[in-house]
Order: C-alpha cells, then structure tokens, then sequence
C-alpha cells in the first residue's frame, strides 16, 4: 500500500457537483493499493497514520499526531499512486490492484483507520470520478509504502 498523507486545516471530495464527505483539521490520505497488499499492510499503515507526530504543540513543534489533536481524517482510493512511467509517456498502472482486491482492502483500511480513531472515518467513493480540494497546512506531506517498512 502506499499512501500520501497531508496535514491539512480543512478538505473535501465532490462527486457529481455534490460535497460527498468534509473535514476541518486532520489527515487528507490519498491511499493506492496493489495486488500484493494485505491484512498486514492494513495493520502497519494505519497505526503509522493515526501516531504520525505531524501536528504542532504549543512550543510550534511538531510533536502531536492526529489522535492527539482530536483531528479527523479523509481517506480517498487512488490507483494512480502505483503509476509507473519509466517506459515512454503514458503511466502503467500495472502494479494497482484490480476493483474485486482493492474495494474490500480500501473498506478494511477505513475500518481499522476509524476503529483506531474511535470515530468514522471520512471517504470519497472507490471508482468515481471525484474532484478533492485540501489546504494542506505547513505545507506538511507524507508518503510511506508498506514496501517499504523495513
């Protein structure tokens, strides 16, 4: 799984000129999952997420993670994360995993993100066309890949 994190003051996903979810300040994750991912990726990137020290203390230090602040979170698929363009101008999307993989990873990945945070986790919706707007506050952006982990 690789995900793009980004500290943000407020975001949202618009599908079809109608705001599907919005949040104020917390986490806008842009989450891509491939063939090969599981349980375990699930596991160790949403712990990773919701303890991310990314937000500051009063010292301005960035010290707190989303659980501390109380923040919220917007998780969105996008299999565009695992495009590949070594090879000529038009990406390779290859490695991202098919809908009938990825739909029920994405869904476990927001459940054990909102099982972590004690509240809903907010999404867009797997497969649509969807227009996302954040204020990314720092800026501050992450990306980790549970490929990467060791």
């Amino acid at each position: 799984m690789k995900a793009v994190i980004q500290r943000v003051s407020r975001a949202s996903v618009t599908i079809g000129n109608k705001i599907k979810s919005e949040i104020g300040v917390g986490l806008l994750i842009l989450v891509g999952i491939e063939e090969a991912d599981n349980d375990t990726d699930i596991e160790w990137l949403c712990s990773k997420i919701v303890n991310l020290r990314i937000f500051n203390d009063t010292n301005e230090v960035m010290n707190l993670s989303v659980l501390d602040i109380g923040g919220n979170i917007l998780a969105i698929s996008q299999f565009t994360l695992h495009a590949k363009t070594k090879k000529g101008n038009r990406p390779s999307y290859m490695r991202a995993a098919q809908p009938d993989i990825a739909i029920p990873l994405y869904n476990r990945f927001v459940m054990r993100l909102s099982h972590l945070m004690g509240k809903e986790v907010n999404t867009g919706e797997f497969g649509a066309m969807m227009q996302v707007e954040s204020v990314n506050d720092g800026p501050v952006t992450i990306i980790i890949d549970t490929k990467e982990k060791e």
